[in-house]
């Protein structure tokens, strides 16, 4: 029997397992424990980010910022999630995945709420900036966590399905937001929608009882004398993967967070729409973004990794210059194109969680995949930013066509990667 079969049966898949849901079914009882905890983790992750985005108008006259300041608290959030996603990549290599995606999920439950007690504007960035920390190690740890579990026949579904969390957490914070601020005062909202952000403390619970490590990669990692060890990934032969995987991060969510951030606000300022407006035009831009992260899944383990990745760079950078660039009035056509845009910002994003796990032995994984994911991140955070302060000479619409600069950068990125698909982690 090969190898490949064995480990199949290991994980309690069959090697002639197909449908739609065999990588489901592949994951093992085990697994899917893992793959809830993960898709939980990275869900409420997103929710409480984007209880940012969508209240930043009113935390802007709350506190009589401009666009720029508003654009820096985003940047501030995302630059030090470089750090946390860094540091829980150690810590994933060194004391486990379930450990460190615990350590995650509390520290960015914690500091949101904790933005919503802020004072002024000073103390609301120290906040965000924290929890930037439990932001940046979430989603590499849950990624890495549940890639130890998938075969590599199925591993970019099965990960595409953990990426479809960040459209739910989304559409939850979208949904709280549009009741938070129909009944309560704008200037108490915002506080209010941070206050909620205590959502994971529940998740915590069931991670704790239910997940645990994948056996044979813990046992793998266990046995490693270098593991978590950034040297390792700096130097040969990782050091030309670690360079260009970060610039691949760098483009991606640069042009990703750019939207992220500034859609709610180009919508209502330049738009006009109204609190219940905005929320109907970002329901067509999330159901895009989860449809994307399913199909970009299934097409990365189709097309490959690199191939995924570049054809949806390409329609996201049309996708984005076409959404911004509607003349006035054309709210309806603006509405149905939001949907594509959401699909190829997101579908790209699908071939990350396994790309960047097979990028690297097992004792460094965390470690590798934790600083190139969110260094890119910290990186790309400085568009949204720039986007602020173009805004108010160029308009949030023409500002936001750097987001398009990001996804070439991105291109340009997967000339110095291999193509990884149907490599086994273990």
């Amino acid at each position: 029997m090969s190898t490949t079969q064995t480990q199949q049966q290991t994980r309690g898949e069959q090697p002639d397992d197909t449908g739609a849901f065999a990588w489901l079914r592949a994951l093992g009882p085990r697994g899917r424990r893992a793959f809830g905890g993960a898709f939980g983790g990275y869900a409420l992750d997103s929710y409480d980010f984007f209880t940012l985005p969508l209240s930043m108008v009113a935390i802007a006259a709350s506190f009589g910022l401009d666009k720029g300041q508003t654009g820096l608290l985003t940047t501030v959030t995302l630059v030090v999630s470089a750090v946390g996603g860094a540091l829980a990549g150690v810590l994933a290599d060194r004391i486990g995945r379930v450990k460190a995606l615990i350590i995650t999920v509390v520290t960015y439950a914690l500091f949101t709420v904790l933005c919503g007690f802020a004072p002024n504007y000073e103390t609301l960035m120290v906040f965000r900036a924290l929890q930037g920390l439990g932001f940046g190690g979430e989603w590499a740890v849950g990624a890495i966590l549940v890639a130890e579990y998938a075969s590599a026949r199925h591993r970019g579904r099965t990960l595409g399905g953990v990426q479809s969390a960040w459209a739910a957490g989304w559409a939850l914070a979208v949904i709280v937001y549009t009741l938070v601020f129909q009944f309560v005062d704008a200037d108490m909202a915002w506080r209010v929608m941070f206050w909620t952000g205590a959502l994971p403390a529940l998740l915590v619970v069931y991670v704790r009882r239910n997940v645990e490590d994948a056996p044979q990669a813990a046992e793998v990692r266990r046995a490693s004398a270098g593991r978590g060890s950034f040297t390792t990934v700096f130097t040969r032969p990782l050091l030309g993967t670690t360079l260009f995987a970060v610039l691949l991060s760098t483009g991606v969510q640069g042009g990703y967070y750019t939207l992220a951030t500034w859609v709610p606000t180009f919508l209502k300022a330049e738009r006009g729409l109204t609190v219940v407006g905005t929320g109907g035009y970002l329901t067509f831009l999330i159901s895009g973004a989860f449809t994307g992260y399913l199909t970009g899944g299934y097409l990365t383990d189709r097309l490959g990794r690199k191939k995924n990745i570049a054809l949806f760079a390409v329609l996201s950078a049309l996708a984005v210059l076409a959404y911004t660039h509607l003349p006035a009035g054309a709210n309806t056509l603006l509405l149905v194109l939001g949907f594509p845009l959401g699909f190829c910002m997101s579908a790209i994003f699908s071939s990350f969680g396994s790309f960047l796990a097979e990028l690297y032995p097992t004792a460094v994984r965390g470690t590798g995949q934790g600083f190139t994911y969110n260094t890119g991140r910290a990186i790309g955070a400085l568009f949204p930013t720039l986007v602020g302060f173009l805004a108010d000479s160029w308009g949030v619409g023409g500002a936001l066509v750097f987001g398009a600069v990001g996804y070439g950068l991105a291109v340009l990125a997967l000339l110095g990667l291999p193509e990884t698909r149907g490599r086994e982690l273990v």
